[in-house]
């Protein structure tokens, strides 16, 4: 298999494979270049200088700035969990568009609130502004993978929910690298660090903007008895008239897929959790899928993007500027692999190989670091520069983001998309 080549269910004319599915794809994914940006902008933010002396960090003790740390963290955190929850029905009743476009309302007003925090304000405007953040990047989360997997053709499904990680992966490095940019180019103040806060609002725009140009998906539209719209929609995207064999066949696939569904789960907003409790298979399916992204976040990634800088300094690394240089690498490193995962690894080497990779090799990585900090101690052992001890430990953390990235952080994303019910037939 070449780096693009393709894998088909059924002879497939060439016009499928349009700029418009393309396009499609990379608006709705503008929701995870807000989660990668926020991911990796905070812990970059919050280690500035400017920043800590607005706050007046110096009088805090080293428990509270930890605290206050972890409660702007946990508050974007806890807005994302139940933003994927409230995502459920208005991507159920309302439908995938108007899910992108509520998610991307909520976390620019969230945005806009964090505009608002200043020293004499205090930090609750911030804690305010993150928890809607959270709430509309979880939504977006959510919504975007089905969005994308419900409107893919089979032999792309995969490529095209990689765009998916791809934009977050974007939005990180953006993120990493923004702090780095700021703290060279303008001396400390409240305009340096307000400035990556404002940056939150451009993906959220441009996913404001392209939401004109984006379709409601044909399967929603199938569900919710809007035929003649959905057939309407799927010959737009497909680019091929409604009486062509290929669309024929897929028309009859969705009916057909639909039909399995009404029978075996049931259309209902309650059923599919109803089905969780009486169907094992169904209830295997989401265990596994389930485990899938537990373990994906076991692996410590959301603590490494969030406190990237204190992570490198437990390593040895000494000065702000240096820390925020090795983490916008980091983000290079992470951008780098995901373009290689998604042009050949996630259809070429399998998506189940991918992961006993990702996880045998990730492991070594995690076990040397550890045994290097454990033993050196480099935090209390003071030196000026790294020794080679510290250079070998930021290697394995970049081998660590070289195996992670192409396996762990994206491919569950991609197996849960495509094996969900809507997507285990050609539809």
């Amino acid at each position: 298999m070449g780096i693009l080549s393709m894998v088909e269910d059924r002879p497939t004319p060439k016009e499928v494979y349009n700029w418009r599915i393309y396009l499609l794809a990379a608006v709705a994914s503008f929701t995870s270049c807000m989660i990668g940006y926020d991911s990796a902008f905070i812990g970059t933010t919050l280690s500035l200088q400017s920043f800590k002396d607005e706050f007046d960090w110096a009088s805090m003790s080293t428990a509270t700035q930890n605290l206050v740390s972890a409660n702007i963290v946990s508050c974007y955190q806890a807005g994302a969990f139940f933003g994927a929850f409230f995502a459920y029905p208005i991507g159920h009743f309302w439908g995938r568009k108007w899910g992108l476009l509520a998610s991307a309302l909520v976390f620019i007003l969230g945005a806009g609130l964090m505009l608002g925090v200043n020293g004499d304000r205090g930090l609750g405007l911030l804690y305010a502004g993150r928890v809607l953040a959270g709430i509309g990047v979880g939504a977006g989360s959510n919504i975007t993978p089905i969005y994308i997997s419900e409107l893919a053709p089979p032999a792309i499904r995969g490529r095209l929910v990689g765009v998916y990680e791809l934009g977050w992966q974007i939005g990180g490095l953006v993120g990493f690298w923004i702090n780095y940019g700021v703290s060279e180019t303008l001396a400390p103040s409240h305009k340096q660090w307000i400035i990556p806060f404002a940056v939150q609002l451009i993906p959220a725009g441009l996913l404001l903007i392209g939401i004109v140009f984006v379709r409601e998906s044909p399967r929603w539209l199938f569900l919710r008895g809007r035929r003649e719209e959905a057939i309407k929609n799927l010959c737009w995207i497909r680019q091929i008239p409604e009486d062509h064999i290929y669309m024929m066949e897929e028309i009859g696939a969705i009916d057909q897929s639909i039909e399995a569904q009404r029978n075996t789960i049931g259309l209902g907003f309650w059923k599919p959790f109803k089905a969780v409790w009486t169907n094992k298979k169904i209830l295997y399916r989401l265990f596994l899928g389930s485990m899938l992204f537990f373990w994906q976040n076991g692996s410590g990634i959301n603590a490494i993007n969030y406190y990237s800088p204190t992570v490198f300094k437990s390593i040895g690394l000494k000065g702000t500027n240096s820390s925020l240089l090795t983490t916008g690498i980091f983000g290079v490193v992470k951008t780098v692999v995901t373009f290689v995962w998604l042009l050949w690894l996630i259809d070429r080497v399998g998506r189940r190989n991918l992961l006993l990779i990702g996880a045998i090799g990730g492991s070594v990585c995690m076990w040397i670091i550890g045994a290097y900090i454990k033993i050196a101690d480099p935090v209390n052992n003071n030196t000026q520069s790294l020794n080679g001890g510290g250079i070998a430990a930021i290697f394995f953390f970049y081998l660590w983001t070289a195996f992670y990235t192409p396996t762990w952080n994206g491919t569950p994303w991609v197996i849960n998309s495509v094996s969900s019910p809507c997507c285990s037939t050609a539809d």
